[in-house]
């Protein structure tokens, strides 16, 4: 298993993603990720899942998977990792909606991005992770030993 790639070298593969594209995925990445930057500061960009075919992927963290932005011929798909446990009153949530876990938002060309609704998104996905760093590990800690 190969262990991620650091967070100065995954910015880099992010921007070469980027540059590789070279269309409207790539700008649509590029912004994605600059609205990502502004919902959250301290977000750590990560490169992940690279394989022999494939060039990996780039990922979001903050205490945990935040989402991540793949890119594909027709779509720029943010899949966010626990996307179902996730108000999205914005309804920007259009794809992976059978899932458990994730669900995403596939982003066509000439579509254009609800970006106060994708900062709430992302603020809600940073806090649903976060929330579950300080919770106790085993379900009822209040009770005492003895007597």
């Amino acid at each position: 298993m190969k262990k991620p790639v650091k967070a100065e070298s995954a910015s880099a593969s992010i921007d070469e993603k980027i540059e590789q594209l070279g269309d409207w995925r790539g700008k649509t990445l590029a912004k994605v990720r600059e609205i990502i930057h502004e919902a959250d500061p301290e977000v750590v960009e990560e490169w992940k899942w690279a394989k022999p075919k494939s060039p990996g992927t780039p990922v979001w963290s903050h205490g945990g998977i935040v989402c991540t932005g793949e890119t594909y011929k027709n779509v720029v798909k943010m899949t966010f990792a626990k996307g179902a446990a996730l108000k999205d009153p914005s309804g920007l949530f259009n794809s992976s909606l059978e899932g458990n876990v994730r669900r995403a938002i596939d982003i066509h060309e000439g579509d254009k991005i609800n970006e106060a609704g994708l900062k709430d998104l992302i603020r809600a996905a940073v806090a649903l992770n976060l929330e579950g760093k300080t919770k106790p590990k085993t379900g009822r800690e209040n009770s005492k030993r003895g007597g």
